[in-house]
C-alpha cells in the first residue's frame, strides 16, 4: 500500500515538474538567446543551453534605449485602464444580464456572443472612421476604449456566470432587509464573486497588454505606441538582432507575469473564502 502511495506521489511530482518545464522553458530560451553571440545563435556544430551572462549588456543597452521603457509604460497604461474599464463596466452588465428581466435581453447576450466571433481585422476600418471622427485617434485613451470594446463581451459573459451561481435568495433576504440593487451588487455579491472578478481582470488585462492590430492602426506616432508594437519594430528589412528582440521581448513579458502572480493570490484566496462559506 504504501509503495503505491509513493509510486503516486511520484508520478504527480514528474506530471507538475514536466507541466512547469514546457511553461518555463519559452521564457528561459528567450533568456538565453538574448544573451547568446551571433556564432552561438548560427552555429550548426553545437546548441548553447546556458545563458552567457558575460553578455548581460544587452538589457542593460535595450533599457537605456529610452523608447523601450515609454512602450512599456504605454502598454502599462492601457492594459490598466482597459482593465479598470472593462471591470467597471462589466459587473452592472453582467448584473443586470444576471438578475434582471427587459425587454432585448436574450439579443444582448447573442450580440455580446457575436462581438468575440468576428476578428479584430473587421473592426479596424468601422473604428477607425468612428475614432477619427471623435478625434481619438493617436491617443492612449482610444487606444483604451478600442480594447474595452474588445474585451468587455468576455468580461461581462464571465461576470454573468458567477452571479448566476450566486443564490437568488441572498438578493431577496436583503431587499426585505430594504436594500437596493445597487447596494445588493456592492455588499452581497461582490465580495462573493471575487475570484471571477479576479480572472476577468487578468483577462482584459493580457488582451490589452498583447493587443496589436488596433494599437498599430490607431497609433501613429513612436513615443505613444505601446511596446506590442514597439517589439514588432525591431524586425528590419535588411538586418534584424535576434539578440535586441529577445531582451525587448522578455522585459516585455516580466510585467505580464507579476501582475499575473499578483492576480493569482486573491483568485486563489477567493477561491478558498467561497468554499468556507459554501
Amino acid at each position: 500500500m504504501m509503495h503505491r502511495i509513493r509510486l503516486g506521489v511520484a508520478g504527480r511530482t514528474i506530471a507538475v515538474l514536466v507541466v512547469l518545464g514546457l511553461a518555463i522553458f519559452p521564457v528561459y530560451w528567450m533568456f538565453v538567446t538574448a544573451l547568446s553571440s551571433d556564432e552561438e545563435l548560427f552555429s550548426s556544430s553545437s546548441v548553447n543551453i546556458l545563458p552567457n551572462f558575460s553578455r548581460f549588456g544587452v538589457f542593460a543597452a535595450a533599457l537605456a534605449d529610452g523608447q523601450v521603457v515609454t512602450w512599456l509604460l504605454n502598454s502599462l497604461i492601457v492594459a490598466a485602464g482597459t482593465t479598470v474599464l472593462s471591470i467597471g463596466l462589466g459587473i452592472p452588465l453582467g448584473y443586470a444580464l444576471s438578475r434582471f428581466t427587459f425587454r432585448g435581453k436574450a439579443a444582448v447576450g447573442l450580440a455580446l456572443l457575436f462581438t468575440q466571433m468576428l476578428p479584430e481585422a473587421l473592426l479596424v476600418v468601422p473604428l477607425f472612421a468612428m475614432f477619427r471622427r471623435f478625434d481619438l485617434l493617436n491617443s492612449l485613451h482610444g487606444l483604451i476604449l478600442a480594447d474595452t470594446a474588445f474585451a468587455l463581451p468576455v468580461v461581462s459573459l464571465i461576470l454573468k456566470g458567477a452571479i448566476d451561481g450566486v443564490p437568488r435568495d441572498l438578493d431577496e433576504a436583503a431587499r426585505v432587509d430594504g436594500s437596493r440593487p445597487p447596494t445588493v451588487l456592492a455588499r452581497i455579491i461582490l465580495p462573493l464573486i471575487a475570484p471571477a472578478i479576479a480572472a476577468a481582470a487578468v483577462i482584459a488585462f493580457f488582451s490589452a497588454w498583447n493587443e496589436y492590430v488596433f494599437a498599430v492602426t490607431f497609433v501613429f506616432d513612436k513615443p505613444l505606441q505601446p511596446a506590442s508594437v514597439g517589439v514588432a519594430g525591431f524586425i528590419g528589412e535588411q538586418d534584424t538582432s535576434i539578440q535586441s528582440i529577445m531582451a525587448v521581448g522578455l522585459l516585455f513579458t516580466l510585467p505580464a507575469v507579476a501582475f499575473y502572480l499578483f492576480a493569482q493570490r486573491y483568485v486563489v484566496s477567493g477561491m478558498t473564502a467561497g468554499a468556507v462559506k459554501g
